[in-house]
């Protein structure tokens, strides 16, 4: 059974640094696209970053590049989120997304067949 277990969420302040993980468990992330997306109150979901195929492809939202850093182990089976310098709007519950058909790392959460649970991050003074 396919399964995605997302943790490192937390308070941070602006400038700030968090890394989400992303723990998958009936599937080699190689084969799958997996992405972050993020949703903030009110607002409506929105693709962050992805990592694709055995190559690492990555995509960013113009919002986060050069702050967010995604990556992977495949010893350990788990997807990172590295984000430095956190600013006020990066406020949202993240979630972990993965699927066969994202083929060029697309950030439409609508081509993404599995999620996590999500995982709080807060950045507030």
């Amino acid at each position: 059974q396919l399964q995605l277990v997302e943790s490192g969420g937390g308070l941070v302040q602006p400038g700030g640094s968090l890394r989400l993980s992303c723990a998958a468990s009936g599937f080699t992330p190689d084969y799958y696209a997996v992405s972050w997306f993020r949703q903030a109150p009110g607002k409506e979901r929105e693709g962050v970053s992805c990592i694709r195929g055995a190559g690492g492809s990555r995509n960013y939202a113009d919002s986060v590049k050069g702050r967010f850093t995604i990556s992977r182990d495949r010893a350990k089976n788990t997807v990172y989120l590295q984000m430095n310098g956190l600013k006020s709007e990066d406020t949202a519950v993240y979630y972990c997304a993965a699927g066969p058909r994202a083929v060029f790392c697309q950030l439409s959460d609508q081509t993404y067949d599995y999620w996590g649970q999500g995982t709080q991050v807060t950045v507030s003074s």
